[in-house]
């Protein structure tokens, strides 16, 4: 397995439980109702990459130019997770854009 392969689905995994597990049993209804748990996430897809891959040198081709493991990892889970937000979010009737703030008190 290569290690571009490694770190994809270390990410692919981590936003399946997310989306298909976490989310959905907090009944999330705001967006930043998601935020603490999207670092949370991020943070543990950096330390599975960081634990394969720091201080190796491997560079990871990410289709225009090379990079680092952090790099790759944090571009990738960015790119797999945006469609899973997109869904979530209609599914859920979550606005993305909208005013997050409305009916929290004054």
């Amino acid at each position: 397995m290569t290690p571009e392969l490694k770190i994809l689905t270390i990410n692919a995994t981590i936003m399946a439980v997310a989306y298909l597990g976490i989310y959905p049993s907090r009944h999330i209804t705001r967006i930043s109702q998601m935020m603490p748990t999207d670092l949370g996430l991020t943070a543990l897809s950096l330390l599975a990459a960081g634990g394969l891959f720091a201080g190796s040198g491997i560079r990871f081709n990410l289709i225009l130019t090379e990079t680092n493991w952090a790099i790759f990892a944090i571009a990738t889970l960015a790119l797999i997770e945006f469609p899973l937000m997109i869904w979530f979010c209609r599914r859920n009737g979550i606005e993305i854009g909208g005013d997050d703030t409305k009916g929290d008190g004054p």
